[in-house]
């Protein structure tokens, strides 16, 4: 699939590209009861004026808020890019056998991410994960379900989960085996230009990725 055109889907619900949705937290604290976080004032200083969204240039993100547990959601060529901030106990798991037994592309082989990324955690820096939120089995929108176990049952080691069809991913947005996604969920160009300042859509030097590479969004 082109990187250019939208993912269209007819589980998914229809993406807002307006200005003042461009930014939204997706979910919240890693807390025992799961908290969700809906609302935080910086948001909305980090949206782009509508023209630079439209045209698929890269966007700057101010990660700085988002704390361990929490994940945010920006709009990057009119798809969802998820945006982690791992904890050191996910960081943990991503190497743990009751992880990596239940996965179909471990190692990342399949080409859904730039070089940088075919690492163990698929990103530049361990503690943050950069995926685009589309669902490589018909274009649903995965849930972030960080907490191990739970209603997914006892061998849940976290991740994402799809509702429309129940495919899984782990919190690096690795597929599980056995379900209808064929794939690992892409991780799109991006690169740190601060410790905690993230531009989606441009690589680190040296490297030419582009999203359209990979096998599918």
């Amino acid at each position: 699939m082109s990187a250019d055109a939208p993912a269209a889907s007819p589980h998914g619900p229809t993406v807002d590209r307006s200005r003042r949705e461009f930014l939204f937290v997706a979910s919240g604290a890693l807390t025992a009861v799961g908290a969700i976080a809906t609302a935080w004032p910086f948001i909305d200083n980090l949206n782009p004026a509508a023209d630079t969204i439209a045209a698929g240039a890269p966007i700057d993100l101010d990660i700085s808020k988002v704390k361990p547990g929490q994940m945010i959601t920006a709009i990057w060529r009119s798809r969802p890019v998820f945006i982690l901030h791992r904890t050191a106990d996910s960081l943990k798991m991503l190497q743990d056998p009751r992880d990596t037994d239940l996965l179909a592309d471990p190692k990342s082989t399949v080409h859904q991410q730039p070089k940088y990324a075919e690492n163990w955690h698929r990103s530049l820096k361990p503690d943050y994960l950069i995926i685009v939120g589309i669902c490589t089995h018909l274009g649903c929108i995965p849930q972030l379900r960080i907490h191990p176990g739970g209603n997914l049952g006892a061998n849940w080691p976290g991740g994402f989960f799809c509702p429309c069809h129940g495919s899984r991913y782990d919190l690096a947005g690795r597929v599980f085996k056995g379900v209808p996604a064929p794939y690992n969920l892409p991780v799109p160009p991006h690169r740190f230009v601060k410790d905690t300042q993230l531009r989606v859509g441009e690589n680190p030097p040296g490297s030419t990725f582009e999203l359209r590479e990979v096998v599918q969004i």
